[in-house]
């Protein structure tokens, strides 16, 4: 009797003690989704991260993640979903301030991103810019898997990255953008273009040009591979393939192309 009575006495004192140890344990083991933010200049600016379970102990790929003129960095997220098809990656769905879009909303009521370089004084250039610092000085970033992908103006801020700061990422993937403001400080570079057959607002005639450019820069053979479903790859002569997306769809961004954006990724590291 006096045995039973202390393994209970042990079991009511402490079951609860390790209970609670497991609990708080088991969620410092779960990726976190956070709201991290930045003052740049004068302006206080924010971005939906996730971090995995390893970020800080464990190279990581980051995955930069644009919006298009007028969305948000909560949309972006979850339509990506990036997430879920690279766990391990660290991935950054920053939030744009209100802009003057080329095609639309020239007053600047909705937020976006700068076209060029020297735009509204290089603000989102010197964002991402703190972003990367603050991720390379927290986390365990791996530095030839850095990777950028964005919609519409979102995606034209991705070829500027390329065009200023290409000499960072493994690889690029635009959807429904073109720029040609920058296309001539292009350097080869791995990328996938996304296009939609119908786009009534980035007209498909501008973007035939344009990835037609990064075919050129790339030094892409002219005959492509069959790589996914809308999906053909053009390999490169200088390592630098291209893969363009060429879907039926309009001035939308169709989530089947996540998975197609991930495998591209996952299959380029820098050298």
């Amino acid at each position: 009797m006096r045995n039973k009575s202390a393994i209970w006495f042990l079991g009511k004192c402490f079951l609860p003690g390790l209970l609670m140890f497991w609990a708080v344990f088991s969620k410092a083991q779960e990726p976190l989704v956070k709201i991290m933010k930045w003052t740049v200049g004068d302006t206080v600016r924010e971005a939906m991260v996730y971090l995995p379970v390893n970020a800080k102990t464990k190279d990581s790929p980051v995955i930069f993640v644009f919006h298009g003129h007028g969305g948000t960095m909560g949309n972006m997220f979850r339509s990506r979903s990036f997430e879920k098809l690279w766990p391990e990656a660290i991935v950054v769905c920053p939030q744009g301030l209100n802009t003057p879009g080329q095609l639309t909303d020239p007053n600047g009521r909705l937020p976006g991103w700068q076209k060029a370089p020297g735009d509204m004084g290089d603000r989102d250039l010197h964002f991402f810019d703190a972003m990367l610092k603050t991720l390379r000085e927290d986390y365990r970033v791996d530095n030839k898997r850095i990777y950028a992908t964005g919609h519409s103006n979102g995606g034209g801020f991705t070829y500027l990255l390329w065009a200023t700061r290409g000499d960072i990422f493994a690889a690029f993937a635009p959807s429904s953008a073109v720029a040609a403001k920058v296309a001539n400080l292009l350097k080869p570079k791995p990328a996938m273009h996304i296009m939609g057959e119908q786009d009534y607002l980035v007209k498909p005639t501008w973007q035939r040009a344009m990835y037609n450019k990064i075919l050129q820069v790339n030094s892409c053979s002219d005959k492509g591979q069959p790589y996914d479903q809308y999906a053909t790859l053009y390999p490169s002569d200088t390592q630098t393939p291209v893969v363009l997306y060429i879907h039926p769809g309009g001035h939308v961004y169709p989530v089947e192309a996540n998975k197609v954006v991930i495998k591209f990724f996952k299959s380029i590291k820098k050298p």
